[in-house]
């Protein structure tokens, strides 16, 4: 079966390299309006295995807003659960949106290109508006660049790097460090970032006037003959999940705080932002695990039980070849309920099975992998 674009999401915009995954795709999605390949005609589990021994490409949708202005890093301090004024230009850092009741708005990475001019990249979120709306008193500009990403994840992928920047191997170039640079003679932004924990990098087109397949091509001679292959943006999610990455709108959204799922970190009360007041009177003990289980297919929302008593929810699923066990997150009703002795939940056939909660990520909790300090061998 060849990949198609069903009626109801036909309307969706396409990426400049849509035409590049269009035979192998299955199944598409649609996030914020942008077409993604959810999956391919092969094995989950043969893409997992590219993903952790060479290289995947992947075409993913995230989003990125452009915020520039002189009030900028004003702006985003108010906006964001911790300053990003005192970032440096070419750098990025995990950034937290609230609401003025706590809950999280949004999530994603924010770059600082320029004094001035900085990109918040986001996957499924209306950002756009929210920021419009909250604008007002600050000297700054809020913009849709058009842009969007290609994700090269794997331990091939530094190699892959600089095997397609014209001019060769970047020096210092570290995780979540962001650089403009030529590929294949075009323009384009770089970052040592991703969603898979793996070490990798993302490749943005800065403006319209990119060629995207060309792009793509460029790529794909420089990673082919260390192994690389397109895959499918579901073959990214146990590897996510292993690494303890959420997904917002499914494990995180505007009726959980940061302390809820474990991300106190990434609030500074130190300074003013949206939310502050809020959270300083939130309870600050999380109610998030990760877990692990024998069962290997349960739903998403799937309820966690002690006895007969449900007393959370689960987040995300999904059997890890690494682990060899089914993993994924719950989200409980309250802290108190996790220090029960014994967990349960349902599979989709019905059979019950129990669970024991694991802390996040699943390995590597120094994130070695992905800053390039460590391979983890993966045989499965």
């Amino acid at each position: 079966m060849t990949g198609r674009v069903l009626p109801i999401i036909s309307s969706c915009k396409r990426s400049p390299w849509f035409e590049a995954t269009r035979d192998l795709t299955t199944a598409y999605g649609n996030h914020e309006g942008r077409l993604t390949p959810i999956t391919f005609q092969r094995p989950t589990i043969e893409e997992y295995r590219v993903l952790r021994t060479k290289a995947g490409i992947f075409d993913v949708p995230e989003v990125p807003l452009e915020i520039v202005g002189p009030d900028a890093p004003a702006f985003l301090d108010y906006v964001f659960t911790r300053p990003v004024s005192t970032m440096t230009v070419g750098r990025g850092r995990y950034g937290l949106m609230c609401h003025h009741g706590g809950g999280i708005a949004c999530d994603g990475v924010v770059f600082r290109l320029e004094k001035d001019w900085f990109w918040y990249v986001h996957a499924d979120r209306d950002v756009f508006t929210w920021l419009h709306a909250l604008k007002s008193g600050y000297d700054v500009d809020i913009r849709k660049p058009g842009a969007w990403a290609i994700q090269i994840q794997g331990p091939k992928s530094l190699e892959i790097l600089n095997a397609c920047v014209d001019g060769g191997a970047l020096e210092g170039f570290k995780y979540y460090h962001a650089k403009q640079v030529m590929m294949g003679g075009q323009k384009v932004l770089i970052s040592r970032t991703g969603w898979t924990a793996e070490i990798g990098f993302e490749v943005y087109n800065m403006d319209h006037s990119v060629d995207g397949m060309a792009l793509w091509s460029h790529l794909m001679l420089a990673g082919a003959p260390l192994g690389m292959e397109a895959l499918s943006t579901y073959a990214m999610n146990a590897r996510r999940i292993e690494a303890g990455i959420l997904n917002y709108g499914t494990d995180m959204g505007w009726d959980t705080t940061p302390f809820d799922l474990g991300l106190g970190m990434f609030v500074d009360f130190e300074h003013d932002f949206i939310g502050r007041s809020s959270l300083q009177t939130a309870a600050r003990v999380a109610r998030f695990s990760g877990f692990v289980t024998a069962a290997l297919d349960v739903k998403w929302n799937a309820a966690v039980f002690v006895g007969a008593n449900p007393v959370g929810h689960v987040k995300a699923f999904e059997f890890s070849p690494t682990l060899g066990t089914g993993i994924g997150y719950v989200l409980f009703e309250n802290a108190d309920a996790m220090v029960a002795d014994a967990f349960t939940l349902k599979d989709r056939t019905g059979a019950v099975h129990s669970l024991d909660l694991h802390p996040l990520p699943f390995f590597d909790p120094d994130k070695k992998i992905p800053r390039g300090l460590e391979v983890m061998e993966f045989t499965g």
